[in-house]
């Protein structure tokens, strides 16, 4: 049978689009992480003084510190009095008053696309058409756009639209496929691999969606959420020609590209992999990039702001996709400029560039803490190159193993405060016997209640 499914996006199916295993079931006043010491429905107090949230990607909520120069300037853009004096530095003064120049009357930033095709043609060394790019309200909206336009292009077939999506995965993306009818074709990362793309199982996720759906798209996350994997420049050409084989546009969730935390790692764009292969590669592959401020060092998810440049697009499909974005909400003037701010900071020789430099490297030392949870018993994960996040792997020693077949007991986890996320939450296999079995029992527990 294929392996094939869409996301039911209703809360009475929630456990099955991410499996949260509780020994309570969920009700709707509730959250999925309730930040709550006090039980709603009793009113008794919980034994513990605290509820830490890691169940999103927003970096400032778990201590990262705001980048200073993003907030000078915001704050002299919204309150411009701020100007006359010296409460800010003369950088960020010389910067308020060009947006404020720029910023027209309508709430946009009429320059932000040239200043995003300047950062791209920078990153890469490769020209960047500012036409080519589209200002969002963050990278979901952007995802949601493509999406829809892959279901209109492929109204000619009876078929579901299909997109080829990486387990473990962004699941953001995932309820984005569900919200426009689309279906989730996955292609799994194993850990015993690194957690990198593999072709073969590229080709067996095409297999298996033969017949079920039309696969539109390929999604690939560089670098990976939730894994920390980093694609080398050979394994992204790799893909491409793949893509280009199977007739698939290449969607890139590039949003963790500041986060670079490897050991002589450098991030590659898949837009510069493209453009190094030439002909006829760079002239016939369609990708999507996209890239937000609300994820990586960046961190600035409430303000809500990204873009996403289409490459090698049919100007026929450009125009739909052109409507489509007119249609919603754009960014709002704050997180345009924000995402100006990305991706154009302060520069060797401005006065806030030291500063700047140091909340970055804050930054990198959260992430670098990682170290400190790989040096405790029976925690183990690969390598974290990039990104926010680690996936770990908790292993058991045969003789817990062994306690748990005579002594474990449904009273040990059936208190109402024990929330767990399992590897197969993000499809993965059971990494042993017990959380199998932890698994099991609790989902018992919690379906009974």
């Amino acid at each position: 049978m294929a392996c094939i499914y869409s996301c039911d996006l209703s809360l009475a199916s929630v456990g099955k689009v991410v499996p949260l295993v509780t020994t309570s079931s969920i009700s709707s006043s509730d959250s999925l992480c309730s930040p709550h010491c006090l039980d709603k429905e009793s009113g008794v107090k919980k034994p513990y003084k605290q509820v830490l949230n890691l169940s999103s990607g927003d970096p400032q909520a778990l201590s990262l510190k705001p980048l200073t120069f993003v907030r000078q300037v915001l704050a002299g853009c919204l309150y411009p009095t701020l100007l006359h004096g010296d409460t800010l530095p003369a950088d960020v003064r010389q910067r308020v008053q060009k947006l404020l120049g720029e910023c027209a009357g309508e709430g946009t930033c009429e320059k932000l696309q040239h200043s995003i095709s300047d950062f791209i043609s920078r990153r890469d060394g490769v020209a960047s058409d500012p036409d080519n790019i589209y200002i969002t309200n963050g990278s979901t909206a952007a995802f949601m756009v493509r999406i829809h336009c892959s279901l209109l292009s492929s109204l000619t077939c009876s078929l579901q639209t299909g997109v080829l999506t990486p387990e473990p995965s962004y699941n953001g993306f995932k309820f984005a496929l569900a919200a426009q009818g689309a279906l989730v074709v996955p292609y799994y990362l194993r850990e015993e691999q690194g957690w990198a793309v593999q072709l073969d199982e590229l080709h067996r996720a095409v297999l298996t969606a033969k017949g079920y759906c039309n696969l539109m798209a390929l999604y690939v996350i560089n670098p990976g959420n939730p894994t920390g994997h980093v694609q080398t420049k050979d394994s992204i050409k790799d893909v491409i020609r793949f893509a280009a084989e199977e007739r698939l546009i290449i969607m890139a969730d590039e949003v963790y590209q500041s986060c670079m935390i490897g050991e002589g790692m450098e991030f590659c764009s898949y837009k510069r992999a493209l453009m190094e292969m030439g002909a006829p590669y760079s002239n016939m592959v369609e990708l999507a990039s996209i890239n937000s401020i609300s994820k990586g060092l960046m961190g600035e998810c409430g303000l809500r702001g990204g873009y996403v440049e289409l490459v090698n697009f049919d100007p026929s499909m450009k125009q739909n996709i052109f409507k489509l974005f007119s249609a919603m909400p754009c960014a709002s003037l704050m997180g345009q400029i924000a995402l100006h701010v990305m991706v154009d900071p302060p520069r060797p020789g401005q006065p806030s560039y030291p500063l700047y430099t140091n909340v970055r490297l804050e930054g990198f030392s959260l992430v670098l803490t990682l170290g400190v949870l790989n040096s405790l018993p029976a925690i183990t994960w690969q390598p974290v190159m990039g990104g926010m996040f680690a996936f770990p792997r908790v292993s058991f020693s045969q003789a817990a193993i062994n306690y748990s077949q005579v002594s474990f007991t449904v009273p040990i986890v059936s208190s109402r405060d024990v929330l767990l996320y399992f590897r197969t939450a993000y499809h993965q296999r059971f990494a042993s016997y017990l959380e199998e079995l932890l698994y099991r029992v609790m989902w018992r527990t919690s379906t009974s209640a």
